[in-house]
């Protein structure tokens, strides 16, 4: 058991490190080269470009980074030796299961495949840019987030809240840590939210629905809560990073103010005057 809280200590540290550092250098990313080739001809290389940058990531931690990662890692570890506890008190209640069950599902890779899908087919049919890149770099970020999260799940194995007596333990064949659904559902919202961040409600909406998903997989009786926190945060930091990797500034040059646009408007001939009012949100 001692040996197993120990690597509870170790996977927070790790999980929350690699969260932290990739919003944190997502801020500066590698400069590509001009002409930029289109987004689709790189998606494969971009994806395995991200994954060396996120595995990479822990290992350019600076001072700085310090006052996230340490309360963080901390934080997380709180939330596993309370996990056994929370998960069982849980487990006692499911009248909520039925339904946690149906919202989870909005996560799953192939509701938020149909997502990407939508905003990119959108994008190409009505040439939107911005609904295209959205709809590419939701899927790459979906894709790097499976990823990782396919791979934290093989090294920890942690057991499943109803996976018996070896419940929330490490190592035991699990596939609970961390939340898969979270991590994938915080990653497109993410890209969706940062995209639209010129649009508070779809903000709302994008990081309200991950919330909601990622609530869901523990009220359904199939995570921990530091499975679903430490999803999130990988899920919203692979989200952050994927977007300022690739994100093309151009489409930033949205003009808006809480005030309209006054335009005067007036027809001699049928004696008509008045004035538009047009707003850009």
């Amino acid at each position: 058991m001692r040996r197993n809280r120990r690597s509870q200590c170790l996977f927070g540290m790790i999980v929350f490190t690699l969260a932290t550092t990739v919003v944190v250098h997502a801020q500066t990313p590698t400069p590509t080269p001009s002409p930029t080739p289109s987004l689709e001809h790189e998606f494969v290389k971009n994806i395995l470009r991200d994954q060396k940058a996120i595995w990479t990531a822990p290992f350019h931690l600076d001072r700085g980074d310090m006052k996230w990662v340490v309360p963080g890692s901390i934080g997380l570890m709180g939330l596993f030796t309370t996990d056994r506890i929370t998960g069982d008190e849980m487990g006692e209640a499911d009248r909520q299961v039925n339904i946690s069950r149906k919202i989870s599902n909005i996560g799953s890779i192939y509701s938020l495949a149909a997502v990407s899908g939508a905003f990119y087919l959108v994008g190409r049919t009505k040439n939107d840019s911005r609904a295209r890149e959205t709809g590419l770099l939701s899927a790459e970020a979906m894709i790097n987030s499976i990823i990782v999260e396919g791979a934290l799940k093989g090294i920890t194995q942690r057991a499943r809240p109803l996976d018996g007596i070896e419940r929330s333990e490490f190592f035991d064949g699990g596939s609970s840590f961390p939340s898969g659904h979270s991590t994938q559902a915080w990653a497109v919202a993410t890209v969706i939210a940062n995209e639209y961040k010129h649009r508070p409600a779809v903000q709302i909406a994008a990081y309200g629905i991950a919330s909601a998903i990622s609530v869901a997989r523990f009220t359904g009786h199939k995570h921990y809560i530091s499975d679903v926190v430490a999803g999130s945060a990988l899920g919203f930091g692979i989200g952050k990073f994927v977007y300022h990797a690739h994100h093309n500034e151009s489409l930033d040059d949205v003009s808006k103010s809480a005030w309209p646009v006054i335009t005067p408007e007036y027809n001699r001939q049928a004696r008509q005057y008045g004035v538009a009012l047009t707003w850009n949100f």
